[in-house]
């Protein structure tokens, strides 16, 4: 099916020895697999099968789609999808404010931001992985968070919160900018939380009038904060 003779589709099936041998060759053939798919038409046997692996292979070394690519713009040690996740976990009325911190929290764990400080000059600068970033951050990072607002306005509340957001994380870990980039973490989640709180969940004055929307979310972060949702 694949024009593999059998010595190639034996040596597909087989487990190759553990080594970063294998891992680099997974990377490489990642990249490809995101480059001609996109982030969400790849698939973990899509990558085993460029490799020469099986799956099992790919997962020991990545676990999943996710983590496979943070790693192939160098965020190995960190998944920005489950950091997202979990920050945005409880009351509405309070998740700007708990975002920041909480991204913070992950990145400065990271010895200082190095990861990200690395990752992401090499993202933007790289043709082929700043394309895909978008299809990422939709699905992984953005995603949870649109999950917890009004669907008439989520995605557009969640991508202006992260240009909040990759604002900091420049300004703190890429660019060194002070006194942001050594301010604690609790007072620059202090500071920019409540324009996080106003983007995810205030009243967006859009064009053309469309406050609707913004005025519903209000009302529904309120009740679901009283039910420690």
């Amino acid at each position: 099916m694949w024009g593999m003779g059998p010595r190639a589709e034996a040596a597909r099936r087989g487990r190759r020895p553990a080594g970063q041998e294998t891992r680099s060759q997974i990377l490489a053939a990642a990249r490809e697999e995101f480059t001609a798919q996109g982030y969400d038409g790849a698939s973990v046997r899509g990558v085993a099968r460029r490799a020469g692996v099986d799956p099992g292979t790919v997962r020991h070394w990545f676990g999943d789609k996710a983590h496979l690519f943070a790693a192939t713009i160098g965020l190995s040690g960190v998944d920005p999808g489950a950091v997202a996740r979990a920050a945005v976990e409880g009351p509405l009325g309070s998740v700007g404010e708990r975002i920041v911190r909480h991204v913070l929290d992950v990145w400065d764990a990271d010895d200082g931001g190095a990861g990200i400080r690395i990752a992401l000059p090499v993202a933007l600068s790289d043709p082929e992985r700043r394309a895909l970033l978008p299809q990422f951050l939709g699905a992984e990072v953005l995603g949870p968070i649109a999950a917890r607002l009004d669907p008439a306005s989520a995605r557009l509340r969640a991508s202006l919160a992260a240009t909040q957001m990759v604002g900091v994380l420049l300004a703190r870990y890429v660019v060194g900018l002070e006194p942001i980039a050594s301010l604690p973490a609790r007072e620059v989640a202090a500071l920019v939380g409540p324009t996080l709180q106003h983007y995810l969940v205030g009243e967006l004055d859009l064009p053309g009038g469309g406050q609707g929307s913004g005025v519903a979310l209000g009302e529904s972060a309120t009740h679901n904060s009283s039910h420690g949702e």
